[in-house]
């Protein structure tokens, strides 16, 4: 009979703490079975990080699972976890029926991330029960302060129970309440207590190894050794004598009568940690009748080589070992104190294997999404990024995040916007409407759609307009998010007003442009098709209860769709704001969904930041902002994806841009020589593969070797924007933790909305508009600035003084540098957009400050946040025109361009009352006075 064996004789059960899967399949655990007497089989996070993490052992399973379907790290783990404890489970199925259902058990661990969460544990341990079905197995809670509740609780469920991570004699006797009281609740509720099974495990050398970190401090060294090493076996010595005395005396007896099994303790963390140590120290002092003795193989094989066992010993010296634990208390080590540790400890380190094991899998599973590579650049920003990385990882960051915690952020109402986080799924479970609807539509024969919306709610849908191009058979895309007079005219000449569909987008249901937009066409469609039937070419998509909700039942819309209202608009692009359009347009949103999917799971909850995409590029721009002043993220993308540019502009600028501080986005602003660029920038290039600019890649390359930091993402074709949408929303929450704001409000947004709205609302009254005085005229442009910037800016002759005044206040090519901001009140054409892009241009090469082109009042609803709310680092020109034919807006005494005229206003006031440096041009006629302004810049600039 060799040692291991012995045990059985002893009234020990010996148990192997260690799984994978070559063990079952090869028959080698059935062998210990056989030829040892082996009782039971433990896991944990570490066993399962090195048997899945360390080897190829299950890379072919892990391909056979995800051959069906895209499945998260979390189910992965729990696939081949779990196929591995059915295999034990039916391996020791003997053992238990031999046993009566005192041994034969295997172990599957909670995660431990939910330690500290007893509501949370619970609900796992049952779920992971559920799952297994198996009689034999025991679900493993630790002995937390809030995992001791949770045990009572499953016990009294009827499930078997290991608590893991014990080292205190005084936790156990709360362990051992948590199983009685649980075996009393199961019995009053009819359950079945004969058939529960529950160790208690009680960590053994982890002990001595924190005890003698403290001995080796102390001076003598007599009570060095004889201290050394012998903590450990005496506290578990004293254990034992208290589940003699715990599992004794009328309470117990009646329990023990109907049934119930003792909760035996289990000997865990028996290998020597200390070289100088015998191996098989800690397995033959703990020799004990009713005991449990859970050994990895090596101690097992030790064991079983050279050990000796000796029944009882764990009673032998009970005395001697009070002796030693009074003696350490004496020299000022407090054993209580370092048994909490440990339990933290502990945690931790099991969450550390979790984290190690999750992304060994998530390197296995990249699946379908594109390659993302991050040059940092130099060491400092590398140095910056590993730390704040392991900080995510150690802190459980990423977890938080998707539980909306909003102590991340600032604390305030975070947690009521994150709904966008799971709105892939809940899409993809409504997909049936929005394919039925966009049928529908075709069926109709629309020419033309145009969506009416401002911000996030419109932005989304042009991105997909613009990447998918017009589907054949389907209506052509056209948006309006502009009060220009001009720009209303262009696209009332460009569709058939019998023949087009609107779709009113405004998630509030309260903002003035679409709502003034869908009043001025439902108008011109009435007059076209009768009032009666203009709102059949009508669709709503607000959030419910909204008062645009109630207008589109007044006027008979074709179709509401609704929001989610834990989405804000700069979200909400994969939600029914984003997807109705995108369906209308011909796009199938289901393959869009799908598609979408894979990046949502890769930057998932189980998803460690190490191999988290979103994660990364999140904590790439907010360190690459605070520790080194690079908060200019200049986005490149490959002329397929080119229009994505103006979507992350707002999603940055509007999340960000508060608090006084910011991540500057830069759309649209053509690439140059290095020597351009200050020390304030982050480049993120999006290539799509079909549409590389090899001077994209080119310039890519050399700033990289400058040293900038470069963020290259692959898109792997037009589909795979949606995980752009989803990387990206993801990459600003992290960031914005860091940054520390909310990256879910905007007020200042709500500042220019509530000047404006004065503004038209004094105009119903007065009919007019505050009267202002030019500083200076020159060539049909006037100059205007408040006393403040007109005193800085000085007196001069021409326009270029004026101008080369104000670009004097820009100080770029620095860490957190000014930027500069054209900020346009004129129609959105491709013309004056490259001549703006000009002017930018050659500001940017001049001052090397970075620079913004936006066009009003779009802006207003993006970036605009940022320009009021963030640093003040930007310098501001902005351009307004005269309206030579304006619009009037049905049921109301202004037109469109008093609107915009009070929108530039408006915005004007909230930047000067900021403390901006800002200039306003007025543009008689925007042709000649947009040649004149370049003219003038271009001279100022010399």
């Amino acid at each position: 009979m060799n040692p291991l064996k012995q045990l059985e004789a002893c009234g020990q059960s010996p148990w192997l703490d260690y799984l994978k899967r070559s063990l079952i399949e090869k028959g080698e655990l059935r062998d210990l079975i056989e030829r040892d007497g082996l009782k039971g089989v433990t896991s944990n996070p570490s066993i399962f990080e090195k048997a899945i993490g360390e080897s190829d052992e299950y890379a072919d399973a892990l391909k056979q699972f995800q051959v069906g379907a895209d499945h998260s790290i979390s189910a992965i783990y729990e696939h081949l976890a779990i196929a591995d404890i059915h295999g034990g489970a039916d391996v020791l199925r003997s053992v238990y029926e031999g046993t009566q259902g005192r041994d034969g058990y295997i172990s599957l661990e909670c995660s431990p991330y939910l330690a500290n969460d007893t509501e949370a544990t619970v609900a796992e341990a049952s779920r992971l029960w559920a799952a297994v079905k198996r009689p034999n197995l025991m679900v493993k809670v630790p002995a937390t302060s809030a995992g001791i509740p949770a045990i009572r609780e499953l016990i009294g469920r009827g499930l078997n129970i290991n608590i893991t991570l014990l080292f205190s004699v005084s936790v156990y006797e709360q362990v051992v309440e948590a199983y009685i009281s649980g075996l009393e609740d199961l019995a009053r509720a009819g359950g079945d207590i004969a058939s529960i099974g529950s160790v208690a495990s009680f960590f053994v050398s982890r002990i001595d190894t924190a005890i003698d970190k403290r001995l080796g401090k102390l001076d003598d060294k007599r009570v060095v050794d004889r201290l050394r090493g012998k903590v450990a076996i005496a506290n578990a010595k004293l254990a034992y004598l208290r589940y003699k005395a715990l599992f004794s005396g009328p309470r117990w007896e009646r329990l023990a009568a109907a049934g119930a099994k003792t909760q035996r303790l289990l000997w865990a963390s028996t290998s020597t940690k200390n070289p100088a140590f015998k191996d098989t120290m800690y397995v033959e002092a703990l020799v004990g009748r009713d005991t449990v003795d859970t050994m990895p193989p090596a101690t097992m094989d030790a064991l079983r080589d050279h050990g000796k066992v000796t029944p009882d010993v764990i009673e032998h010296d009970v005395a001697g070992a009070r002796a030693i634990l009074a003696e350490l208390e004496q020299h000022g080590i407090s054993l209580k104190q370092i048994t909490e540790e440990l339990v933290t400890e502990g945690v931790r380190q099991f969450a550390d294997s979790f984290d190690k094991l999750f992304g060994a899998i998530a390197r296995h599973r990249r699946g379908d999404r594109g390659k993302f590579v991050i040059g940092l650049g130099t060491s400092e920003l590398k140095s910056a990024f590993d730390e704040e990385m392991e900080n995510w990882r150690k802190k459980g960051r990423v977890r938080r995040l998707w539980a909306g915690d909003k102590s991340l952020w600032t604390g305030t109402d975070e947690d009521k916007w994150v709904g966008w986080l799971h709105i892939v799924e809940e899409e993809l479970a409504d997909v049936d409407r929005l394919q039925g609807f966009a049928e529908e539509i075709k069926k109709r024969g629309f020419t033309d759609l145009v969506l009416l919306g401002m911000g996030g709610s419109s932005l989304g849908p042009e991105v997909m307009a613009e990447t998918f191009g017009r589907q054949s058979g389907w209506p052509r895309f056209h948006m309006l998010d502009s009060t220009d007079p001009a720009q209303i005219r262009a696209i009332e000449r460009a569709v058939d007003l019998g023949n087009t569909l609107f779709i009113v987008s405004s998630k509030s249901g309260s903002t003035l442009e679409p709502n003034i937009f869908m009043e001025y066409f439902f108008d011109r469609v009435g007059a076209v098709r009768g009032k009666e039937k203009a709102g059949e070419q009508f669709v709503a998509v607000t959030d419910p209860g909204s008062s645009l909700e109630g207008r589109a039942r007044q006027l008979g819309f074709a179709h509401i769709f609704h929001g989610v209202t834990s989405i804000g608009g700069r979200y909400s692009v994969l939600s029914k704001f984003g997807l109705a359009v995108a369906a209308v347009m011909g796009i199938d949103v289901k393959r869009f969904l799908e598609t979408t999917q894979p990046i949502e799971r890769a930057c998932g909850a189980d998803v460690p930041p190490a191999e988290n995409p979103g994660v990364q590029l999140g904590i790439a721009m907010g360190v690459a902002s605070n520790r080194l002043g690079r908060d200019k993220v200049t986005i490149v993308a490959s002329p397929g994806i080119a229009d994505l540019g103006a979507w992350l502009e707002q999603l940055l600028a509007e999340s960000t841009g508060k608090r006084g501080r910011a991540l500057i986005p830069l759309a649209g602003e053509p690439l140059a020589a290095t020597e351009c660029y200050g020390s304030d920038r982050f480049f993120a290039y999006l290539e799509l593969d079909g549409s590389t600019d090899p001077s994209q890649r080119q310039a890519m390359d050399a700033l990289e070797q400058a040293g900038h930091p470069v963020a290259r993402i692959r898109v792997k074709d037009i589909w795979h924007i949606g995980q752009e949408f989803f990387r990206w929303e993801i990459a600003t929450a992290v960031a914005g933790a860091i940054v520390g704001i909310n990256p879910f409000d905007q007020p200042d947004v709500e500042a220019s909305k509530d000047k404006t709205r004065a503004l038209t609302q004094d105009y119903e009254r007065s009919h007019r508009l505050p009267a202002e005085a030019p500083m200076f005229r020159e060539n049909g442009l006037a100059l205007y600035a408040d006393p403040r910037n007109a005193a800085e800016l000085g007196r001069h002759n021409t326009l270029s003084g004026y101008l080369r005044s104000h670009f004097s206040r820009v100080h770029g090519g620095t860490k957190a540098g000014d930027y500069v901001a054209l900020l346009a009140y004129i129609q959105r054409d491709e013309a004056y957009t490259q001549a703006l892009t000009g002017m930018r241009t050659r500001i940017r090469d001049k001052t090397r400050a970075a620079t913004c082109l936006g066009f009003g009042p779009r802006f207003q609803h993006s970036t605009g946040q940022a320009y009021k709310g963030g640093p003040n680092s930007g310098v501001f020109l902005q351009i307004t025109c005269d309206d030579p034919v304006d619009i009037e807006v049905p049921g109301h005494s202004y037109s469109f361009g008093v609107v915009k005229a009070a929108q530039a206003s408006g915005d004007l006031d909230v930047l000067v009352e900021r403390g901006r440096r800002a200039l306003r041009v007025h543009l008689k006629n925007v042709d000649t006075g947009l040649s004149e302004l370049a003219r003038a810049v271009d001279s100022a600039l010399e």
